[in-house]
């Protein structure tokens, strides 16, 4: 009986031990199937999710159904930037760690947490109080967060590295973690790794194509942009040619205007316009063109009163008005006050009237007007007008003096007549007939090969004789002749200042001097504008040509009697030489003597120089010389002096230009424009401005301990700061480490350099002047820019261009300068003369209202002893 209840007591047991493994069993295989359904879904998730955002809220989702994931975030690896970021965060206390830490950065605030414990250990980390009491001990990790009751940390692995944690927190002690659950989410932290990688990688496909997008967009706009500038270019271009033509075109006046109207509505909306000229006694207005919209009746001539026209004549100056303006100026009694009965503006929306001047005086009005609030004019509507209306008035000028000709002759016509009926024989006058048409037949030969202005031969009759002087030296090999380019200098500025009916004086008498310099058997020609030619023929050999360059530089470089004041001028010559190639034509030797021509102007103008095909010698000593200042900046050789500034009524210093100079071991001493000029070459000026500043920076102390703490740096430097964002960073930076207080810094920009590009430099000068570093202008007037674009400038300072005080004898110099100064004055701009070398142009300065100035005749430039074992930064 014992051995049968024995018996039946082990068969329990042993099915009671089966029952336990099937139910293990079973629960393994309902674990493995809840993950099977969990990876799937997953799985089914990553196929369709677009964005990692809706990738881990669909995981946080799946999770959850799985284990208590309430408090659940995901911090990922950037493998460019090796940077933690946390794309999902959902906590019942906590906020999103950017927020719970606004002062620290996120990636090392989770880097020196739990989070990064688990990235830097690649191992899954569960921390109980125990775990991270120890690990606060051994100083593995920093305090974060709120306390929890249980920490999870799981890596996501990729194939070599670890790209992320997966972590789930519990707050609430019955809520504990075991290892089928950290089981699960290795599982699952392993077969996710690829899906984050996919969306990290579409994710920064996505914003690489975004950041394309907008480049080409930018591109595209600024392109649409050049394309309207140079149509708008060629329409300014075409409409001038146009203007010049009517000047010359055989119309009556009516037609003439007419046309010129035309060309104006190529250019902008002219539906309403007209043109007012003054008398010969200034005294009264004729309108010979109207036009209006409206067809109203043209304008009867009428004595000078206090209209619209007349406030253009006496201002002297374009204006842009709009019906408030004009209203303003009425009420004002600035305008129609005497002759009420003139107004009729009543229904003006805008209106612009530029003057037009004819040999520097003012002879009338160009007047244009809308009456629709749709059509506006704007500021640059007015510049354009302005510009176009100089070429207009040159226009009438010829337009008027061809009438007044046309009339003399027939004055002429009609006294030739009177004669000619009074002569008894009829045979008498058909021989003064043909007489008088052999003349304009030999006059009109004579005009088609030589220049109207001075008589000389042109282009045309002088490439027909040096096509003969080449052939004769190709039969006669042992002669040769040679042909000097001419091009006189400043004669741009000549015909600014004085007009050109002096301009063209100026090279009548250039034309006279050149004559006098050659012999019979050589020729001199006009090719047009300021640029003769002269072609020795039959000379011995080059020396010939050499003396008569120097006697024509000799002759040019007396003085000039034009509009009752003396005007200095001079020349830049290139010589070439016959017999230099069998291969020689007339245009490649007079493309060889314009060559040589620039040659000389590079070399300082005033001068010859003589075509040389071995040119490329000369350039392999330049690239010397460049590699010579390479060395030298980083050696430290170029050295620092100042150029004081002044003010000009008690000679005190207020101010210093630092200059750099080089003691060259074979060239001698190099002064700062000569180092800027390497420099451009070799593309290093802004590492030569940069050796300037640091040097200034370095003897700042010296200099305010010899000279006080109230003088203020001025400082010239390059616009290639300003050309790209990097360039005009690294300025900034270099600006903010100076050693002294910014605000005594003045940084100057060339003007030629601000016309080229006008849009960067505005751009460059708003954010440089955030850093309290005043801003200006130099050699100011060499690029003519407008008045005008100073307005859009954050600039306090102007210094004008030495070449206006080198000639302020001239009474027109002297006018234009007082221009400059009274325009910047109104600008609330200082202004500063430059290149000052004697007493007389400081009193002349001092009468305009220049208060400050430099040059040699205010002091001697101080040179500052350097230290051998200094290294430039």
């Amino acid at each position: 009986m014992f051995r049968e209840e024995t018996s039946q007591s082990k068969k329990t047991l042993r099915l009671n031990k089966r029952i336990t493994r099937l139910k293990a069993l079973a629960l393994k295989y309902k674990r493995a199937e809840i993950t099977q359904n969990a990876l799937l879904e997953i799985s089914n998730s990553a196929s369709s999710v677009t964005t990692p955002a809706e990738f881990y809220s669909s995981l946080h989702r799946t999770i959850n159904r799985l284990i208590p994931a309430d408090n659940f975030f995901i911090a990922t690896l950037n493998a460019n930037t090796g940077r933690i970021e946390v794309p999902f965060f959902q906590d019942e206390k906590d906020v999103h760690p950017q927020e719970f830490y606004p002062d620290e950065d996120l990636s090392d605030t989770l880097f020196s947490g739990l989070t990064g414990y688990v990235l830097k250990t690649e191992q899954t980390l569960i921390c109980d109080d125990e775990t991270y009491h120890r690990l606060l001990q051994a100083n593995a990790i920093t305090p974060r967060g709120s306390h929890c009751h249980q920490w999870v940390g799981t890596p996501i692995k990729s194939v070599d590295s670890t790209i992320g944690v997966l972590v789930f927190q519990s707050y609430d002690s019955d809520t504990v973690y075991d290892e089928i659950e950290i089981e699960l989410m290795n599982f699952i932290s392993h077969h996710i790794s690829g899906v984050i990688q996919r969306l990290q990688n579409q994710e920064q496909l996505e914003q690489a194509i975004n950041t394309r997008t907008k480049e080409l967009s930018i591109a595209y706009n600024k392109l649409k942009q050049e394309v309207y500038e140079r149509r708008r270019a060629e329409r300014l271009q075409k409409s001038l040619f146009e203007i010049a033509d009517l000047a010359n075109s055989n119309i009556d006046n009516q037609e003439f205007y007419s046309e010129i109207h035309r060309v104006i509505s190529h250019l902008l909306p002219v539906n309403n316009c007209f043109i007012s000229l003054l008398n010969e006694t200034r005294d009264a207005l004729t309108f010979p063109y109207f036009v209006s919209q409206y067809d109203l009746p043209s304008p009867k001539p009428r004595a000078l009163s206090d209209g619209l026209t007349e406030y253009i004549l006496l201002n002297n100056k374009p204006k842009l008005l709009n019906r408030c303006d004009i209203k303003r100026l009425i009420e004002s009694g600035d305008l129609y006050y005497e002759a009420p009965e003139l107004n009729d503006t009543q229904e003006i929306n805008q209106w612009i009237g530029v003057p037009l001047f004819i040999h520097g005086q003012i002879c009338g009005a160009l007047t244009i007007y809308s009456y629709s609030h749709i059509q506006n004019y704007q500021e640059k509507d007015l510049e354009l007008l302005t510009f176009v209306s100089q070429h207009i008035a040159t226009a009438i000028e010829k337009k008027q003096s061809e009438e007044s000709l046309k009339l003399s002759n027939e004055l002429l016509e009609e006294k030739v007549n009177e004669r000619t009926k009074a002569l008894a024989s009829v045979n008498q006058d058909l021989e003064k007939e043909i007489n008088q048409r052999k003349r304009i037949e030999r006059q009109l030969v004579h005009d088609a090969k030589h220049d109207n202005l001075t008589g000389l031969p042109n282009r045309s009759m002088f490439m027909e004789r040096l096509t003969q002087a080449i052939k004769h030296i190709r039969r006669h090999s042992l002669e040769r002749f040679a042909v000097l380019f001419i091009d006189m200098d400043r004669f741009k500025l000549l015909n600014d200042t004085l007009g050109h009916l002096e301009g063209d004086r100026f090279l009548i008498e250039t034309a006279k001097r050149l004559k006098q310099c050659i012999r019979n058997n050589d020729m001199l020609a006009r090719l047009g504008g300021d640029e003769f030619v002269i072609l020795l023929d039959s000379i011995s050999g080059q020396q010939d040509a050499e003396d008569i360059a120097e006697r024509v530089l000799a002759e040019l470089s007396k003085p000039y009697q034009l509009a009752n004041q003396q005007f200095k001028s001079s020349a830049s010559i290139g010589l070439a030489m016959s017999g230099q190639s069998r291969s020689d034509t007339s245009e490649s030797i007079l493309r060889d003597a314009d060559t040589a021509m620039y040659q000389a102007k590079s070399q300082g103008k005033g001068c010859y120089a003589i075509f040389n095909h071995g040119v490329n010698q000369q350039q392999v000593k330049n690239l010397k010389l460049e590699n010579e200042l390479k060395n030298a900046l980083i050696k430290n050789e170029l050295q620092l002096s100042y150029l004081p500034i002044m003010a000009l009524d008690s000679e005190q210093i207020i101010a210093f230009e630092p200059r750099l100079f080089w003691h060259h071991p074979s060239l001698g001493k190099l002064k700062q424009a000569q180092l800027n000029n390497i420099a451009e070459h070799c593309h290093m000026v802004i590492e030569l401005d940069n050796y300037l500043l640091e040097q200034v920076n370095q003897s700042f102390h010296s200099m305010q301990q010899q000279y006080g703490n109230q003088f203020q740096l001025q400082v010239p430097i390059s616009s290639q700061h300003l050309n790209h964002k990097h360039a005009l960073r690294a300025l900034k930076n270099r600006i903010k480490q100076c050693r002294f207080n910014i605000s005594k810094l003045t940084l100057f920009f060339n003007e030629k350099q601000f016309v080229q590009n006008t849009d960067n430099h505005i751009s460059a000068f708003d954010s440089l002047n955030k850093l309290d570093v005043k801003l200006g202008i130099e050699a100011y007037g060499s690029a003519y820019s407008a008045i005008s674009s100073l307005i859009f400038l954050p600039i306090q300072t102007l210094k004008l261009d030495p070449s206006y005080v080198a000639h302020l004898e001239s009474k027109q110099h002297v006018k234009l300068v007082k221009a400059y100064f009274k325009a910047a004055q109104a600008l609330g701009l200082e202004v500063f003369a430059a290149g000052i070398s004697d007493s007389k142009q400081c009193e002349t300065l001092q009468e305009i209202g220049f208060t400050n100035g430099q040059g040699s005749a205010l002091g001697n430039v101080i040179e500052l002893e350097q230290e051998k074992d200094r290294v430039c930064a």
